[in-house]
């Protein structure tokens, strides 16, 4: 059974393929409405439980994840879970390690890798990917590399 977001709410960012996630920062309220079925938390430190389930990716904020494997890994079962779930990506502010991963994701559904920072920018939050070193992050992202 597909549970996906309503892709007019705050923070939905509706992928190529049709796919729906939701970015957000945690340093807000929870918006209205449905909860996720899962998050993926990309955060210095670990996050507090949740009533869905989550993934955490140490990422100190302003920078890249701790482990860039670990990271590709995860943005993987987010894009998957994305097909029929409610998927939640969110760091502190929603900006720039939320826009980062949002990229990637678009990467994942088929955006070019030189396009996917202006994707999320337009689709998402024109504040989306804040620093330089997330940028080439993202136009060097390979989800297949060992």
């Amino acid at each position: 059974m597909t549970v996906t977001w309503d892709p007019t709410a705050e923070g939905v960012l509706r992928l190529p393929s049709g796919r729906l996630v939701r970015g957000r920062g945690l340093r807000r309220p929870l918006p209205p409405g449905p909860t996720p079925t899962f998050a993926l938390y990309l955060l210095g430190k670990q996050p507090p439980p949740s009533d869905w389930e989550q993934r955490w990716v140490r990422w100190p904020d302003f920078w890249l994840p701790s482990d860039r494997r670990a990271a590709a890994t995860a943005f993987r079962e987010a894009w998957e879970r994305a097909e029929s779930e409610r998927v939640e990506v969110a760091c502190g502010g929603g900006r720039g390690r939320t826009g980062t991963a949002l990229a990637c994701l678009a990467v994942l559904d088929g955006v070019p890798n030189d396009r996917a920072v202006a994707y999320v920018r337009e689709h998402y939050a024109a504040q989306a990917v804040e620093t330089p070193w997330q940028r080439r992050f993202v136009a060097r992202f390979d989800d297949t590399r060992p």
